[in-house]
């Protein structure tokens, strides 16, 4: 046999170096496709878990009625068919003082769930309201979305409010309500530590979203015996000049008068809670 030589020994090299690339080039393919396939139930599992831990979070935090974080009123007995009427984020010049004019001249009794900052912008208000027999509620200092803040930055939250009511009323709220009506880890033990009741809705006119006769059609689809119905006199986080509540007081007399009609009597929020 005719041994190979050097000349035609180097010229093989090329070929040869082509040949182990193509075989690595291939080799990788076929690791990678075969990887590729292997991640593809790990990829499709962490999908799945993070939907439905996303889809849990959110019922759990910002769904009025889940009391997967804790126990919240959301809506009252249906014993005596009695409905209580609930406002957000005042007290708020005019509005505030349209809604009692319209809340005395029909006699109907409300709860107010107010921002501390505007209780110290408007004291005389906070006096109105509780002066004529109106339940009050806590509902934050500054309207913060709470999983934004720490634990502490949430109690310091909770604690201005009824310090800031009871200055000017003599009276100290054992209600709250979250802005937005979120919960947040951590909000359940300050409450507990405190004595205090979380408060929700069952029905509510969208009336920072709405004009008057949406209001007035949203409110009333969720009317039944024991409901609690969320309406606004105020605004949390803007200033008290960018905020327009005109369509909620041109909507409350409607939605007063079609609860009557239909047999329901108004009380306080706090009348659905157990007497101590």
């Amino acid at each position: 046999m005719r041994r190979s030589s050097g000349a035609e020994v180097r010229s093989l090299r090329p070929l040869v170096r082509w040949a182990k690339a193509s075989t690595k080039r291939r080799l990788g393919r076929e690791c990678g496709e075969n990887g590729f396939k292997m991640m593809w139930p790990v990829v499709g599992l962490s999908v799945a878990v993070g939907g439905a831990l996303g889809a849990f979070l959110y019922y759990a935090c910002t769904v009025p009625s889940s009391q997967i974080l804790g126990p919240a009123l959301v809506r009252g007995p249906a014993e005596g068919r009695r409905i209580a009427l609930t406002f957000d984020d005042g007290p708020l010049s005019p509005f505030t003082e349209q809604v009692l004019d319209i809340l005395r001249e029909r006699r109907v009794p409300a709860t107010f769930f107010v921002c501390g900052k505007n209780v110290e912008r408007f004291p005389e208000i906070l006096r109105r309201i509780h002066e004529e027999g109106h339940g009050l509620g806590n509902h934050t200092y500054s309207h913060p979305f709470l999983f934004s803040c720490s634990r502490a930055q949430m109690a310091t939250q909770i604690d201005r409010t009824p310090a800031a009511i009871e200055k000017f009323t003599g009276y100290r709220p054992g209600l709250f309500r979250p802005p937005y009506g979120i919960r947040w880890f951590g909000i359940f033990g300050l409450l507990r530590e405190r004595g205090m009741q979380m408060v929700q809705w069952s029905a509510t006119g969208f009336d920072w979203k709405l004009g008057t006769e949406d209001i007035v059609r949203e409110a009333l689809k969720g009317i039944q015996p024991g409901a609690v119905i969320l309406l606004h006199d105020g605004v949390g986080p803007a200033r008290p000049a960018r905020m327009d509540r005109s369509a909620t007081i041109r909507a409350l007399p409607a939605i007063i008068d079609a609860a009557r009609n239909a047999g329901l009597t108004f009380v306080k929020v706090q009348d659905f809670l157990p007497v101590a």
